[in-house]
């Protein structure tokens, strides 16, 4: 797999802090670990630390999809995430570190492509749409705000072209299978629009396993000719 593309000026220590987990101390071969009341202890500890993490993705993906990179401060992620600046540095080290991970689709690719290849139309389009209707973050449609963002856009549509269409082209059987990778992915950025920004009313009151019934046989048309 690709490397995931770096805005420009990111540290080699910031990625690492960037992908690191907040704890990961290890324990000695032989030695005894935690007493199982002390684990208990730190659990809420560490789900509210993933929890603030999320927060503030979710809190710098809203403001890229809106915001030119450049225009966007610590601040007001922050402000957006409901933490304070500070945390975002003890958790993601710089802005740039902070928004390489943003401008990374490869853990939302492993969501959107996890499913056999003959029902993988299906999987996607129902993914695409949970993710917009349940948590408020479709997995690519940021891929379209890419013009706003300079040579930010750059990386953006690097990592999209290497994480989520040549990767999935690589699934393809027979001819023409970056292309119509390509075109599967661009029919699933067409209902993301349509759900997210266009808002269409009918296909944001419709059900999701209607919706599915209805688009994933054009996904599915492209990857399985």
């Amino acid at each position: 797999m690709s490397a995931v593309s770096t805005p420009p000026g990111t540290s080699t220590s910031a990625r690492a802090s960037a992908s690191v987990p907040e704890s990961a101390a290890s324990v000695p071969e032989g030695a005894a670990g935690p007493a199982p009341e002390s684990a208990a202890a730190s659990a809420p500890g560490r789900r509210d630390a993933e929890a603030t993490k999320a927060a503030i993705l979710k809190a710098a993906r809203y403001l890229l999809a809106r915001h030119a990179h450049a225009d966007i401060t610590l601040k007001g992620v922050a402000e957006r995430a409901g933490v304070s600046p500070p945390l975002i540095l003890k958790y993601f080290g710089t802005k740039d570190a902070l928004f390489a991970r943003v401008m990374s689709f490869e853990n939302d690719a492993t969501g959107l492509l996890d499913a056999p290849l003959d029902d993988l139309g299906r999987h996607m389009v129902r993914h695409v749409l949970e993710s917009q209707r349940e948590r408020g973050a479709d997995p690519i449609l940021r891929i379209v705000f890419a013009p706003l963002h300079g040579a930010h856009g750059d990386i953006l549509r690097a990592n999209f072209r290497a994480q989520v269409t040549d990767r999935l082209a690589e699934r393809l059987p027979g001819p023409d299978a970056d292309l119509r990778a390509e075109l599967a992915v661009g029919t699933l950025l067409g209902l993301g629009v349509m759900y997210g920004i266009a808002r269409g009313p009918r296909v944001r009151e419709s059900a999701i396993d209607d919706l599915v019934e209805r688009y994933a046989p054009t996904v599915q048309a492209h990857l399985t000719p």
